[in-house]
């Protein structure tokens, strides 16, 4: 049996301002460390260790990545960082406050926009000097991969292929992986993972700061998936 343990970033400094955050790069806030730190020294007291670690290029992920390893006293392992496990790009809306821009547009609009499978928020202006256009970390990205708005299908297509082309692979090679990423990748992972359809997926929540825990068999098929302190079952269903 296979397992790899995947972790949403703790909670960050616009989580607690209540703030779109899409690709902007901001730092985890004193409870989100703290999460970070009690999700390492949870995975340790299970006995878990990893051989290999994968990320996005966005810091409140990489920050919990290190607080992870520093507890569990891994520090030497190896770290992937890939700009396709990026949060999901909020377009225009980066920066805004939620509550604001549901009274403004409403609520049901942007429960859409959050939400929504295949619908995508306003984007940003191609004029707009935070376009990852311009941020040296991706310059290495061909210029039409890059979004200036995505919807989770977007989101779902980038994380897919970075699942495929790098995290599987290290997995067949029998090393064992935790990947730290953001709330929309790791709901379009597990979207395509269990086959989860457009509305179920419209309510999947994924907690900051808590180990999710999946189990495959020989072929990659998912067994069970649970959060860390919870009891291990073959049962897949509802909302994480």
């Amino acid at each position: 049996m296979i397992k790899i343990v995947m972790l949403r970033h703790g909670e960050s400094t616009w989580n607690v301002e209540n703030r779109f955050t899409g690709w902007t790069d901001v730092e985890l806030s004193a409870r989100g460390q703290k999460e970070a730190r009690d999700a390492g020294l949870a995975l340790r007291n299970h006995g878990y260790t990893f051989d290999v670690a994968f990320t996005s290029v966005l810091k409140r992920a990489i920050h919990t990545l290190w607080l992870v390893t520093e507890e569990m006293q891994l520090h030497w392992v190896p770290v992937h960082k890939d700009w396709r496990l990026n949060e999901r790009h909020y377009g225009a809306l980066q920066g805004l406050n939620k509550a604001e821009i549901a009274e403004h547009y409403g609520a049901e609009q942007v429960h859409l926009w959050r939400r929504g499978f295949s619908i995508r928020p306003p984007a940003m202006s191609f004029t707009d000097p935070s376009l990852p256009h311009h941020d040296p970390r991706y310059s290495g990205v061909q210029a039409a991969r890059l979004p200036a708005t995505e919807s989770l299908e977007d989101t779902m297509k980038r994380s897919i292929l970075c699942w495929q082309e790098r995290i599987v692979p290290e997995v067949a090679l029998g090393r064992r992986a935790i990947v730290v990423a953001h709330h929309n990748t790791l709901r379009a992972l597990i979207k395509h993972l269990e086959g989860v359809s457009d509305a179920e997926i419209m309510e999947l929540n994924i907690p900051t700061g808590r180990p999710l825990v999946y189990e495959f068999n020989d072929r990659m098929e998912v067994l069970a998936r649970y959060y860390l302190d919870d009891t291990p079952s073959s049962a897949i269903s509802g909302a994480a």
